[in-house]
C-alpha cells in the first residue's frame, strides 16, 4: 500500500502543485497551502510551517515542505531539522521556477532584480501595492524600489493577459520588464527528485 505523503506548501504555488500532482497521478499526495502573504513576513513562516506539521504529522505516514529558505534565513531549516524533513532546494520559488543555473545567471546579470510569478503577477495589487501600504502611501514607491533596476517575469503558463500585466506592473514600479517562461518542468525535477514521493 502506498504511503499518504503532505505537501505543506506556500500558497502562491497552489495552481502549480495541483497540476503536477494531477499530471503525475499522485493520488496518495495532499496539498496543505499556506497564506502566501507570509513572504512579506518572512520571519512567521517557520511558525506557521511548525503549526501544520504538528497539526497532521500523526494523519499522514510522512511530510514534504514545498517551500524553499523564502527569506528565513535560515530559520525554516533549523525548524524542519527538529522534525527530520526536507524541503524544496533552493533560496526562493524563483529559482525553483527557473531552475539554479538560468537563476543564477540572472541575478548575477543584473542583483537589482525583482521578480514575478504568474501568482504574484496575478496578484501584485494585493500583495505588493496593498501589501507594502503603496495604496495608502504611494510616495513609500521611491524609497523601497530605490535598488531595483529592472522587473523579470518568470511564467509558468502562456498567457499574453498575465504577460500584459507583468509589464503593466512594472511601469508603475518604474523598472525594465523583462521576461523568461519557465513553464513547470524545473519545479515538476525537483519534486520528483524528492525519494519520499516515490515510496511504497
Amino acid at each position: 500500500m502506498q504511503e499518504t505523503i503532505l505537501l505543506i506548501a506556500c500558497g502562491a504555488l497552489a495552481k502549480e502543485l495541483v497540476e503536477i500532482k494531477r499530471l503525475n497521478g499522485w493520488q496518495h499526495v495532499r496539498i496543505q497551502c499556506l497564506p502566501a502573504e507570509l513572504h512579506n513576513r518572512p520571519e512567521k513562516i517557520p511558525g506557521a510551517v511548525r503549526r501544520e506539521i504538528e497539526k497532521y504529522r500523526s494523519e499522514f505516514d510522512a511530510i514534504f515542505v514545498a517551500y524553499a529558505d523564502c527569506g528565513t534565513g535560515g530559520m525554516l531549516d533549523r525548524t524542519l531539522a527538529e522534525f527530520g524533513l526536507e524541503r524544496l532546494p533552493g533560496a526562493h520559488c524563483y529559482e525553483f521556477f527557473s531552475g539554479t543555473k538560468a537563476f543564477a545567471e540572472l541575478s548575477e546579470e543584473e542583483p537589482g532584480t525583482f521578480y514575478l510569478t504568474d501568482f504574484l503577477t496575478r496578484h501584485f495589487d494585493r500583495l505588493v501595492k496593498v501589501g507594502l501600504g503603496l495604496d495608502k502611501h504611494p510616495e513609500l514607491k521611491p524609497e523601497y524600489f530605490r535598488n531595483y533596476r529592472r522587473l523579470v517575469y518568470l511564467s509558468q503558463s502562456k498567457s499574453p493577459d498575465l504577460e500584459a500585466a507583468a509589464k503593466s506592473h512594472a511601469d508603475f514600479l518604474g523598472l525594465e520588464y523583462i521576461h523568461r517562461h519557465t513553464g513547470l518542468d524545473s519545479v515538476t525535477r525537483n519534486l520528483k527528485e524528492q525519494p519520499l514521493l516515490w515510496r511504497n
